[in-house]
């Protein structure tokens, strides 16, 4: 199998004051490219300081982080944007688009930073808006969408440059109980052509979705088993 991620001893402390808090303690794991993995654990188990460093949001105090065959463990502040923009998408709980913006607009961002002209930008952004099926709702903006149409369009920003990885975090948690399913369906669907997806949750069903479970307790992890019948609503 391809190894897309492989972590090994990585370690993350932080200091408030004169303690030290110790968020990660020698945590090793790899994911495998096409891999749709679940990271869970309860508030103050480590998966958010793991998913900011997944994410290249933040460097672990020590240990390796080895994404797409690049160590980035100690990159500078610069290189990480860069890895980031060209390497993860984000889908966040918020959704966190531009509300000036059409949902057109907003998904075509990212690529102004990788450098790509605005034929293009827009070409691809709409491709992309097509496959979350919101093909008529490409030039409306955030406050004209539901919540389920703006996570779409949050999506599809996050799939617009080809990711090697799309980090969803709590991407169900504003969201009423159907629109979260049918947003998970939509990770199913994503994940089927090939992408690589890794779901930061605290609730059990939602972690159901994903065909791999990794939980942390105490900056740990207590347990990473493959889950046999991923939840499906289709």
């Amino acid at each position: 199998m391809n190894k897309i991620i492989e972590i090994n001893k990585l370690v993350k402390n932080y200091q408030v004051g004169t303690e030290t808090i110790r968020a990660l303690r020698s945590i090793s794991l790899s994911i495998n490219k096409n891999e749709y993995v679940a990271i869970m654990g309860p508030s103050g188990s480590g998966k958010s300081t793991l998913m900011n460093i997944i994410g290249c949001l933040d460097t672990p105090t020590g240990g390796d982080y080895v994404l797409n065959n690049t160590n980035v463990s100690q990159l500078e502040d610069d290189q990480l944007a860069e890895i980031r923009n060209k390497e993860i998408g984000f889908v966040f709980q918020t959704f966190n688009l531009l509300p000036r913006y059409s949902a057109l607009e907003n998904v075509a961002l990212p690529l102004i930073y990788a450098g790509i002209d605005k034929t293009g930008r827009l070409t691809r952004a709409e491709e992309v808006l097509v496959s979350v099926g919101l093909e008529d709702r490409m030039a409306h903006k955030p406050n004209e969408l539901s919540g389920g149409q703006r996570q779409r369009v949050a999506v599809a920003r996050a799939m617009v440059n080809s990711p090697s990885i799309i980090l969803a975090d709590e991407p169900t948690g504003n969201l009423d109980s159907k629109t979260s399913m049918d947003i998970l369906n939509l990770f199913n669907d994503i994940h089927k052509l090939g992408n690589t997806i890794i779901l930061v949750t605290h609730e059990e069903d939602i972690a159901h979705h994903a065909h791999r479970i990794i939980r942390l307790k105490d900056g740990m992890i207590e347990s990473d088993e493959i889950n046999p019948n991923p939840a499906t609503f289709n």
